[in-house]
């Protein structure tokens, strides 16, 4: 599960599982762990997956209060790569081509503000990686049941076992990152074949501090969702996010989180690709898109 996931990425997948949620029957491998277990051997997993070599380039369409972008994304050995090419569904003039294509020039001649491009996303991916580790320990389990993967959700066919969790009143979290774990419960969906998180959806059951209530808090009813998929063999990626948060932060200044975004159309690209030629591959990706005037993420023309 890489940055993107919390980099990490649609209401039909959701309908789907929701479909196919009750009834089937629980694999023999799941009866052989108990949720805890199962839980246990899966956040392993996930933490080495996020370690591998596998580099892919795609779409990614955020909705937020304001309207939506789409960007196209890739991935480097110097780290993430992204280009805007939509604003609220039309593709961007000539003059915002340039723009963008300007700035990421800026990146790629300025070593200084490309190497504090990737601290950020480095210490990024620490707090992801540890909010992981923490499942285990932070909540407690029980079978709710089975789902199906599709497309958007696991993988196709494979049988998906759904976990209710709440928080675990003998979790301490050893620092604020895992504090906001303690107020939050919902349900997982666990790929039992693949020992991969398919889906987690978490709403606050509490008002949540943090910074010990000093710095601020997010109140009850937040919610996040996320889904993952395998979307190339043996490469999983997140395909769906959703962030809905209230809340204080340095005690006065009010906290509004609302986005929901769509992770689509991806392709792997080679493993040792500098940031530099991941721009030139995203400029040459955002001309097609504006020679062909298609909508972003698709095939079809506007």
């Amino acid at each position: 599960m890489r940055v993107i996931f919390f980099k990490a990425k649609t209401a039909g997948a959701i309908a789907a599982v929701a479909m196919l949620v009750a009834g089937a029957a629980l694999p023999a491998q799941a009866l052989s762990e108990s949720p805890i277990e199962l839980v246990r051997r899966t956040v392993q997993n996930e933490v080495t997956a996020s370690n591998g070599s596998t580099k892919v380039m795609f779409m990614d369409r955020k909705e937020t209060p304001h309207g939506s972008q789409t960007k196209l994304l890739v991935e480097t050995r110097e780290g993430m790569v992204g280009m805007a090419v939509a604003v609220n569904d039309k593709p961007l003039t000539p003059g915002q081509r340039r723009a963008e294509e300007d700035r990421l020039a800026g990146l790629v001649n300025n070593p200084e503000e490309l190497s504090k491009k990737r601290k950020s996303e480095k210490e990024d991916a620490e707090r992801i990686t540890r909010i992981v580790k923490a499942l285990p320990d932070a909540f407690l389990y029980e079978s709710d049941g089975t789902a199906v993967g599709n497309q958007e959700i696991g993988k196709v066919g494979d049988q998906l076992v759904r976990l209710k969790f709440r928080p675990n009143p003998k979790y301490g979290p050893p620092s604020h990152v895992e504090q906001v774990l303690t107020g939050m419960e919902g349900y997982i969906l666990i790929d039992v074949d693949q020992h991969r998180i398919a889906k987690i959806d978490g709403t606050l059951s509490k008002e949540v501090g943090f910074g010990w209530g000093i710095l601020g808090h997010l109140d009850r009813g937040g919610r996040f969702l996320v889904e993952q998929a395998e979307v190339i063999k043996g490469d999983w990626e997140v395909t769906h996010m959703t962030l809905a948060f209230t809340g204080k932060e340095l005690l006065f200044k009010s906290l509004h989180i609302k986005s929901d975004e769509v992770f689509s159309n991806f392709r792997a690209v080679p493993s040792n690709l500098s940031f530099a030629q991941g721009v030139e591959l995203l400029k040459k990706q955002g001309a097609e898109l504006a020679e062909n005037q298609l909508q972003p993420g698709t095939d079809k023309p506007k």
